[in-house]
């Protein structure tokens, strides 16, 4: 019975590895990454005629790099589709979005550097009533999960927005695998669809977020045909 690795079981670390090695092919490194990637035939140890000894892919890691690579396009495609579908839902409430827009927080002993998918405020002159949200878009359930794995990065956005909602696509996890403090939308075909309510608490936005706003761009979204009636 063969023992080799497929490539679709690799995970993050064993593709970035491979990446590498295929940017610069390189020294053995001799760990378990590399073994790994020996194994599943993704790699091949090349000897030059001095006897060195260096790695680069194989043809089927070749392969394998492409392929992942179209599905990375296909998931960040989705991605940013819904970004766009989230924004207008957000335009239409009244509110301004701006997409990965770079903010600083510091929910606890140290500041955290974060690109929230969708911040959001209300599109008003009232500086005590501009309501910031977060929205985290997740297309796949790997995302996800590694996300939920980040207590720091979900006290970041709470206390940039004190408000955060995941939005996943449909199918990918249930409600109740998301922490209580955060709402939760999911896909249903064109719609948006509220499960739960995000728990609101009141922030005041600090003068680097007023900064980084003012060197952002909203997100560009159709006018509401509604709007001039």
């Amino acid at each position: 019975m063969s023992t080799s690795a497929s490539p679709f079981s690799l995970n993050h670390a064993h593709w970035q590895r491979l990446q590498r090695i295929y940017r610069s092919a390189g020294w053995p490194c001799q760990d378990a990454l590399e073994l790994d990637l020996l194994a599943a035939g993704l790699l091949e140890r090349i000897t030059t005629a001095g006897g060195q000894v260096f790695l680069q892919p194989s043809s089927a890691g070749l392969v394998a790099l492409h392929d992942q690579r179209r599905r990375n396009q296909a998931t960040r495609s989705r991605h940013d589709e819904l970004v766009q579908r989230v924004a207008e839902q957000l335009a239409m409430e009244g509110r301004i979005a701006y997409a990965e827009l770079p903010l600083r927080a510091k929910p606890g002993a140290r500041w955290l550097q974060l690109r929230p998918d969708v911040f959001s405020i209300r599109h008003t002159t009232r500086t005590d009533a501009l309501a910031p949200m977060v929205h985290e878009i997740k297309t796949t359930r790997a995302d996800l999960l590694g996300d939920l794995r980040r207590p720091d990065k979900r006290a970041g956005y709470r206390a940039l927005a004190g408000c955060c909602y995941y939005v996943i696509a449909e199918g990918i996890a249930d409600a109740s695998e998301i922490p209580e403090e955060c709402g939760v939308l999911q896909t249903e075909g064109e719609r948006l669809r509220l499960l739960r309510t995000a728990p609101r608490a009141p922030v005041t936005l600090d003068f680097g977020t007023w900064m980084a706003l003012a060197r952002a761009t909203p997100v560009p979204v159709a006018p509401d045909p509604q709007a001039a009636l």
